[in-house]
């Protein structure tokens, strides 16, 4: 591990056309390769953000021959750079889609995928009400994979409020966590900023998080604020807004294995019994 990365988030507002949102990825993705991006994210539903479940399945297809996919690689290919599909929603045998990740090496080809393990099954103050998982197929498996010599955790949105992944990813010797997102407005906006920090310090690592941003098509809307974070907590960039665009940020790799050396909370954690278990009770015996 050593060298400078400079990475790009791409920030995007998807609609429900998934040949629409391909463009504009496309587009994006030129524009970081042209700064000089050697790794680029994308958000989460890159290729379609659509509630209406029979609109969804009408436009996504499987993983084999996925057109978001197929142009990732594509675009890794010819600009010999890393591609990190943030997600997209992939049909599945079950009736059901999976929350889909693909990270693309430059020679085009497709060295991980991640499924979303965490269903964002929630019932917000004004009215919103989401149930990923009846759409949803949850992934079990968490991945990281290497990019340029740099080991990077797979994580999408919702995840980033289980603390317990990404410190399996850090203790699988992770040193970028990543958390594409659509976050909602709501949730963005009281929480989006301290979640990506305090994962960025608890794990000594730094955390890469592009995002959905503003009124969808379908009704939604998300909050942007694509984010770099270093290991010690702090905001390398962001994009202050919820317009799409390019995130552009130059990470000194070294400085995750500095902040590990300065607080080694990774190597200094142990094991311990529940609150219920029987030696707990013996203690307040």
């Amino acid at each position: 591990m050593s060298g400078m990365l400079r990475v790009a988030c791409i920030q995007m507002r998807s609609s429900v056309h998934e040949q629409a949102n391909i463009a504009d990825m496309e587009q994006l993705v030129e524009n970081a390769v042209s700064r000089g991006a050697s790794y680029v994210q994308t958000p989460e539903m890159t290729g379609i953000l659509q509630r209406n479940r029979a609109g969804l399945f009408a436009e996504i297809s499987a993983d084999q021959g996925n057109p978001v996919f197929a142009a990732a690689a594509r675009l890794a290919r010819k600009h010999q750079i890393w591609v990190h599909v943030g997600s997209t929603a992939i049909a599945t045998q079950q009736d059901k889609a999976a929350n889909r990740a693909a990270l693309f090496s430059p020679t085009g080809e497709r060295v991980a995928s991640y499924d979303k393990i965490h269903m964002f099954d929630v019932d917000l103050d004004n009215g919103e009400s989401w149930r990923e998982s009846a759409v949803y197929v949850p992934g079990n498996q968490a991945v990281i994979a290497p990019v340029a010599g740099v080991n990077f955790g797979l994580a999408i949105c919702y995840d980033l409020r289980f603390p317990q992944l990404f410190q399996a990813q850090a203790m699988a010797g992770a040193q970028m966590l990543t958390c594409p997102a659509a976050f909602t407005r709501q949730t963005g906006e009281a929480h989006w900023h301290a979640l990506l920090r305090a994962r960025a310090i608890e794990n000594g690592a730094f955390v890469i998080a592009a995002a959905q941003g503003g009124k969808h098509e379908d009704g939604r809307e998300t909050y942007g604020h694509s984010l770099v974070i270093d290991p010690w907590g702090v905001t390398i960039g962001e994009l202050d807004h919820d317009e799409p665009g390019v995130l552009i940020c130059d990470i000194d790799v070294e400085r995750a294995k500095a902040a590990r050396a300065k607080i080694p909370n990774l190597v200094n954690r142990r094991e311990f019994s529940g609150p219920g278990s029987a030696d707990a009770k013996r203690g307040a015996a």
